[in-house]
């Protein structure tokens, strides 16, 4: 479905944002391998945390759904077998902890998604699966691949290209047979790794590691204890009404966001600051007004899914915004570095691509254009923020993919006054 959108100064409103999709994910992982109910409140309700869900279910967790409460009884790390291959839709990280949690079981489990999903390299951890015991079959490194074990642990390297492959085998191995120990070189969005060792901690899982994170000791034949939490709102998310309040709002508010938890995506309302955004705490939310805008330089490794916003940022600024040390966001559901820079030259932006991240020559003023959404939730909603400033009507090819992680977007932003026409 394609969106017209119109350029709209005045945005006025609050957002409560959805669930977190890191910690949604990790819950459902976390429940499925306790004995246990563990109970998620207001976890993300969107195509990639259903994917996790029905995945988990075809290894034999119990789920109960109801609009903002999943109740889920796990099996302990001992699955059923299922009877066919499990879809994983789009969902890389889903795909990744999954993996991991299957290697656990003693029958072949196939794992497959859609074009993007086969798309996400898979090599680091399958190897690194490999050699802590399991199986691993694949097509080049890549979807379809099936795994089967049991984990028995021991030593390996892990490739920190992606924080994925870390937090898959983390919460993994606690249920191996045997002790294992991780080394890695270096590591990308550290952030999501602490995030995953968060949950651990509270399902009662003991890891040793390291300050720097590229160490870790994980004892073997550990229990998961169920859990009760409440899913935070979604940091990387909150991005794009932050993003649209300071290109063209009035007063957009921004409900419900805890500055305590540990997403490495809060940092964007620091970048937005340092930039001169007008930011006030008021009543449990953040509000933003539109905002003079100036370009500054920023290390985006620990925050690679903020890289599409940031870059629209950018373009609203004056002078030039560095988007630096970020290679990973090449690795995406899409090239998000060469995505963002194609579509928002068509809307007139100058920008220089660089292997890590891209350079942003600010104070020109965009206008609208037929653009592509990529089939990426983040570079869809990014580019129809950038339509907001935009002289013209823009159109964004494919503007659904935001479902995959803020299915509410055009209703929310509809009701803050954007017009947006679905095709």
């Amino acid at each position: 479905m394609d969106w017209q959108i119109f350029p709209f100064d005045g945005l006025t409103g609050t957002v409560a944002v959805p669930g977190s999709k890191s910690h949604t994910i990790r819950g459902v992982v976390a429940a499925l391998l306790s004995s246990g109910t563990s109970s998620l409140y207001a976890p993300l309700i969107s195509e990639d945390t259903v994917s996790c869900c029905n995945a988990a279910a075809a290894l034999g967790a119990n789920i109960c759904k109801k609009d903002a409460f999943w109740q889920i009884t796990g099996c302990g790390g001992v699955f059923t077998s299922p009877d066919k291959v499990i879809d994983m839709g789009n969902s890389g990280t889903s795909l990744r902890i999954i993996t991991a949690a299957a290697a656990l079981g003693r029958e072949k489990i196939t794992f497959d998604g859609d074009d993007s999903l086969r798309t996400r390299i898979m090599n680091g951890e399958l190897s690194a699966l490999t050699a802590l015991g399991a199986s691993a079959e694949s097509r080049g490194g890549f979807a379809p691949l099936s795994v089967c074990g049991p984990l028995r642990g021991g030593k390996t390297k892990v490739d920190g290209t992606t924080s994925q492959y870390l937090s898959a085998l983390l919460m993994a191995l606690p249920l191996a047979e045997g002790d294992s120990e991780l080394e890695l070189d270096f590591l990308n969005e550290a952030d999501y790794v602490r995030i995953t060792l968060d949950w651990l901690k509270r399902c009662g899982i003991k890891v040793a590691y390291s300050e720097d994170l590229l160490h870790f000791e994980i004892p073997g034949n550990q229990s998961y204890r169920n859990f009760e939490r409440v899913i935070p709102a979604d940091f990387s998310t909150a991005a794009f009404p932050l993003a649209a309040g300071v290109i063209a709002g009035a007063k957009v508010s921004i409900a419900n966001l805890d500055f305590c938890d540990l997403q490495g995506d809060k940092k964007v309302f620091d970048f937005v600051r340092e930039m001169g955004g007008i930011m006030e705490n008021e009543a449990n939310c953040i509000t933003v007004r539109k905002s003079q805008l100036t370009g500054k330089s920023f290390d985006l490794n620990s925050t690679p899914d903020a890289l599409p916003v940031m870059a629209v940022l950018g373009c609203y600024a004056s002078g030039k915004t560095e988007l630096l040390n970020v290679p990973q966001a090449r690795l995406k559901e899409t090239d998000r570095i060469d995505c963002m820079c194609r579509q928002l030259r068509k809307m007139g932006a100058e920008i220089e691509e660089l292997p890590d991240g891209m350079i942003i020559y600010g104070g020109k003023k965009l206008h609208g254009a037929v653009v592509d959404g990529c089939k990426d939730h983040r570079i869809a909603m990014a580019l129809s923020v950038a339509a907001l400033g935009a002289e013209g009507e823009t159109v964004v090819l494919g503007g659904e993919a935001c479902e995959v992680t803020y299915p509410n977007f055009a209703a929310d932003f509809t009701a803050m006054g954007m017009k947006i026409i679905q095709e």
